[in-house]
């Protein structure tokens, strides 16, 4: 699925969200399909169950993620981002722009960019 990296400052749970949040985004969890229960993950990466469940309880806050009781958390359909979430996005698109600025790359190759993960 993905693995962890150690000596990353990121604590576990955020490791695993993130790659997990990751893997939906781009597809490759696709939407409504079965995440690994939380004992077989931590069996997998040999850790605690409960760093499991921190990570799959954030990404349900998210929006990314769905339970359902007695079947398991399953990948969401492309929705609205939680409002905490869209800001967090946003500050963060923010961040890069105003760096890809300072870069000066044009206008005309950021506009692209976004056209082109938009359109795809």
């Amino acid at each position: 699925m993905f693995s962890l990296d150690h000596r990353d400052a990121r604590p576990i749970y955020e490791q695993i969200r993130d790659g997990l949040r990751r893997m939906i985004v781009t597809g490759a969890l696709a939407p409504d399909e079965k995440l690994p229960s939380v004992r077989a993950l931590a069996m997998e990466l040999a850790i605690n169950p409960n760093t499991i469940q921190r990570a799959y309880a954030e990404l349900e806050t998210e929006g990314y993620t769905y339970s359902v009781p007695g079947k398991g958390i399953f990948a969401a359909q492309r929705q609205a981002a939680a409002p905490a979430r869209l800001e967090t996005l946003l500050e963060r698109l923010t961040e890069l722009l105003t760096e890809l600025h300072f870069l000066e790359v044009p206008l005309e190759a950021v506009t692209a960019r976004v056209e082109e993960v938009y359109h795809d």
